[in-house]
């Protein structure tokens, strides 16, 4: 697959020349589990910098122990230069493409325009089948926020929209992977697939590679970042798995919502709500403050559009819990919904679908870890 744009080509080209230098210094060589790709290789194709960039988790200790760093005449930046190609990587394999170019250039502004446009529309469309019952306080017994929205409605609305997601993940990965030279039954081999799982799980390339934590956001070791990624990646889990609960509750048991606040459903969904406040919060915090020699400032839209809108989905969703039964339950009801849908269309071309290509470069290292190189055993 040939270059995208004369941006990335050039990005590429940057890239291959950095990737180069530090193949033959090495002194970073165990740091994290880019170098060991990289020192797998004498030269480097496009498809072999998308790789790398995936791969590599932007923990800065590499760029604080480069003795080639600016101001040294290489000017060598490697978490910067990797950060942006990883940019280009979404774009350039997102499905459709125009949606992923939009979202890299106004990710802020696209999220929140998505969010407010659909709780408007959810709104305006209440308002004009029935003003009452928007501002009408229901009980649980009544069906709390299904007697505005029927249940069956907001099914069909998120499962159609969830099929848009997951066919744009698919059609993301079938461009992707192949495009690594790799083929399809090489990435769900147990061992490898099972590994890279342990490494997304555990977060174990946000230690910084010498067990101190990311010298992030400055050139002192910590592990906030880590721990706030934690909180996010578990919050988020937590809720996916009370909608999950609250689904087989419904459709295998014939249970109907709303839930009690004890409820397996309802107390995943705060816990998961809580992780979803401290983990995004905290890594706003620590983006504000990082060092900007890491990052490629560019992203900034797109990376805080997403932490916007996951703090936003848990706001409104706690929000909800414990009003439901209140007059300003519709309202809030229609925000909720309108940033959840907002958060779900955008996944595909924002922030998280790096969870994604990292994740297939990770089953990719592991792989490469047991295959011989020319006089070199395997691992």
């Amino acid at each position: 697959m040939s270059a995208a744009s004369p941006r990335l080509e050039a990005l590429i080209g940057e890239a291959q020349r950095v990737l180069a230098i530090c193949n033959a210094c090495r002194y970073c060589e165990g740091y994290c589990a880019t170098f060991p790709a990289l020192q797998r290789r004498l030269e480097f194709t496009e498809s072999d910098v998308h790789y790398l960039a995936n791969l590599c988790h932007n923990c800065g200790a590499c760029l604080y122990a480069c003795q080639y760093a600016p101001p040294h005449e290489f000017q060598l930046n490697f978490p910067r230069v990797l950060a942006q190609v990883r940019q280009q990587t979404y774009r350039k394999y997102a499905w459709p493409q125009a949606l992923g170019a939009l979202y890299e250039r106004n990710g802020l502004v696209v999220g929140l325009a998505t969010a407010a446009s659909i709780a408007f529309l959810f709104i305006f469309t209440s308002l004009v089948s029935d003003p009452a019952r928007l501002f009408q306080a229901y009980s649980d017994a009544q069906g709390s926020f299904y007697a505005v929205l029927p249940h069956n409605l907001m099914a069909g609305l998120f499962t159609a929209v969830s099929l848009f997601v997951m066919l744009a993940f698919v059609m993301g990965f079938i461009r992707f992977w192949p495009d690594l030279g790799e083929e399809p039954g090489e990435f769900v081999k147990p061992r490898t697939f099972a590994e890279a799982l342990h490494d997304v799980f555990t977060l174990k390339y946000l230690d910084g590679g010498s067990g101190d934590g990311c010298t992030y956001p400055d050139a002192q070791p910590s592990y906030a970042r880590r721990t706030f990624h934690h909180f996010t990646f578990y919050g988020f889990m937590l809720c996916l798995a009370a909608t999950s609960v609250a689904t087989v509750y419904h459709y295998g048991f014939g249970w109907k919502a709303p839930y009690a606040l004890g409820s397996v459903p309802v107390v995943l969904g705060i816990v998961g709500g809580i992780g979803l406040i401290v983990g995004p919060a905290g890594l706003l915090w620590i983006k504000s403050r990082r060092d900007p020699e890491l990052v490629d400032p560019r992203q900034d839209g797109m990376d805080v559009g997403f932490l916007v809108l996951l703090l936003l989905v848990s706001i409104t969703g706690l929000a909800l819990t414990f009003l439901r039964e209140t007059r300003a339950m519709g309202v809030l009801l229609a925000v909720h919904l309108g940033v959840v849908l907002a958060l779900f269309l955008t996944l595909p071309y924002g922030k998280f679908v790096h969870a994604l290509y990292r994740f297939a470069a990770l089953v990719r290292f592991h792989l490469e870890r047991r295959r011989p190189r020319p006089g070199i055993a395997p691992e």
